[in-house]
Order: structure tokens, then C-alpha cells, then sequence
């Protein structure tokens, strides 16, 4: 056996596998913490719903393409591969949108007290659910307008070449089909990146301000609060950051993909594993985050005690 075809096989199945645990470990922790408690906190509730489409990304694209590298082929029909195709977008979509609305959340959680912004926090927490509610109706009928177009136009001759993802073939896109994909899905998703990257830049800002002021705080109860808020901060930036990076890479591959005359088996699957790359890595971001904050919590309540 070619040893890159066994190294391929090996990437796409430990990262599938892991991608999984990872999550579903992650929904589970939340599920444990909102029964203990009852609530959960609106970073808790926008993080179980990431980890939640990131499942969705890992079950519609990693186990199929597993198996397709594995020598299962061509497993499903026509109807079958515009329903995965289906929830991947649904998966993709609910993920860049509720990242965006978690950075946005964050970067006016730690604006100023005397800031604008600031105002905005209380409302912005107090609709939080219905916000993400929204996200996931609006794209599951986005999603699905897409989807009917495709079903219903998949014995028209007005369509591109034939797409082969390993697992199935489906017919290509018309000319309304690329116009449909790029209002419901791209435009959104363009818009939401533009959000992130703005509310990134200023939890950068307001952070190297944070750390300039941190050193003139001579009380330890204040001292401990500001450093965990700025580590907060700091994971919430870096899990946006990190997907950011892996989105964007995927979508430049993907178009480039798709200006191919003939199908680049290795573009397409380096592609297919960046797309993955966020679901697996997101999740041991927040682990260790919360490894960490365990670690300070308990320090702050020791050190509390002896005093």
C-alpha cells in the first residue's frame, strides 16, 4: 500500500475520531454544569452551541470522507449526498455565526465601563438565547432553500460538470444555483468574518491597554478579577483567531478548487482536512482554558481562606 494513501487514511480517521470526543466531551461537561446549576453562563451557552455545529461539520464531512478514503465509495445516491451537503453548510453556517456573535459578546464585555459599547452588554446578554436560536432557524431555512433549488433542478442540463467528493456524485450548480449560494451562504459568512476580525482587533486593543493599567492595581482581590477577565479574553480571542484562520484558508482552497478544469485529489483533500481542522483544535483550546481558570479559582479561594 502507497504510504501516503496510508498516512491519509490514518490523519482523517484519528481526526474524525478525535474531533468527536473532544466535542461531545465538551456538550457533555456543559450539559453536567447547567443541571448542577441550572443556568449557564452566555460565553457557556454560545461555546455548547459551537461544539454542538461542530459535530455537525465531523459527521456530515469526517465520517463520510473516512470512509471514502478507507475504500467505501460512492456509499450514497443522489439525495444522499445533497442531504450531507445539506448539513454541512447547516453546520458551517451556525458555527461562523455564533463564533461571531461570541467574539462580539466578548469585545463588549471588557469594553470600558464609561464606554458606549457597554450599554449595549445587558441587552445583548439578556436576548442571547434567542439570538442563537435565530441563528440556527435562519440558516436551517437558508440552508434548506438551497437545498429544494438543488433537488429540483438535478435533472436540468443547464448545470456545470459533475462533483465527486469520494463518498458520492451529485450534478454541478446552474447559474441561479452559484447566485443563490453566494447570497445565502457566502455573503453572510463574508459579513460575519468582517465582525469577527473588527471585534478581535479590539479585544487586542482594549487587552494591551488592560496590561499597561494591570500594574497599578495594588489591591490582590482586584488584581486576581482583571487577570482572570484578560484570560477570558485571551481564549475566547484565541479560539476566534484560530478559526478565522482555518475558515479562511478553507474558503481560498475551495474556490480555487472550484476553478480547476480537473479534480486535484490533493487539494481537495488538504481541503477537506483544514475544513476539519477548527472542530477538532476548538475544543482542547477551551480544555486547557478551563484547566487553567480551575487552577487560579482554587488558588484565589485558598489564598482567600488563609488570609
Amino acid at each position: 500500500m502507497d504510504f501516503w494513501i496510508l498516512a491519509t487514511r490514518i490523519i482523517f480517521l484519528s481526526k474524525t475520531v478525535t474531533g468527536i470526543l473532544g466535542n461531545l466531551s465538551l456538550i457533555f461537561y456543559y450539559l453536567v454544569l447547567c443541571c448542577r446549576e441550572n443556568t449557564l453562563k452566555p460565553t457557556d451557552v454560545m461555546l455548547m452551541n459551537i461544539m454542538s455545529a461542530n459535530v455537525l461539520i465531523i459527521l456530515s464531512t469526517g465520517v463520510p470522507q473516512t470512509m471514502a478514503v478507507w475504500g467505501f465509495k460512492h456509499f450514497l445516491n443522489d439525495f444522499g449526498c445533497k442531504l450531507l451537503l445539506y448539513i454541512q453548510g447547516l453546520g458551517r453556517s451556525v458555527s461562523i455565526g455564533t463564533t461571531c456573535l461570541l467574539s462580539v459578546f466578548q469585545a463588549l464585555t471588557i469594553s470600558p465601563r464609561k464606554s458606549c459599547w457597554k450599554r449595549h452588554k445587558v441587552k445583548f446578554e439578556k436576548y442571547i438565547n434567542p439570538h442563537i436560536l435565530l441563528i440556527w432557524i435562519l440558516y436551517l431555512f437558508l440552508n434548506f432553500i438551497y437545498l429544494a433549488y438543488t433537488l429540483a433542478k438535478r435533472n436540468s442540463k443547464n448545470v456545470t460538470r459533475e462533483r465527486d467528493f469520494g463518498y458520492c456524485f451529485t450534478a454541478g450548480w446552474d447559474q441561479i444555483g452559484v447566485s443563490l449560494y453566494a447570497v445565502f451562504v457566502v455573503l453572510p459568512e463574508v459579513f460575519f468574518s468582517v465582525l469577527m476580525t473588527w471585534s478581535s482587533g479590539f479585544m487586542v486593543f482594549i487587552l494591551y491597554r488592560h496590561r499597561q493599567k494591570v500594574q497599578h492595581i495594588r489591591s490582590t482581590q482586584g488584581s486576581i478579577r482583571n487577570s482572570l477577565e484578560s484570560r477570558v479574553t485571551q481564549y475566547i480571542l484565541i479560539l476566534v483567531s484560530t478559526f478565522l484562520a482555518f475558515y479562511t484558508l478553507s474558503s481560498i482552497l475551495r474556490g480555487y478548487i472550484s476553478l480547476l478544469n480537473s479534480q486535484n485529489w490533493w487539494l481537495v483533500n488538504i481541503n477537506r482536512l483544514t475544513s476539519l481542522c477548527f472542530p477538532l483544535i476548538g475544543p482542547f483550546v477551551l480544555m486547557n482554558h478551563y484547566s487553567i481558570m480551575s487552577r487560579h479559582c482554587l488558588s484565589f479561594i485558598r489564598n482567600k481562606n488563609n488570609l
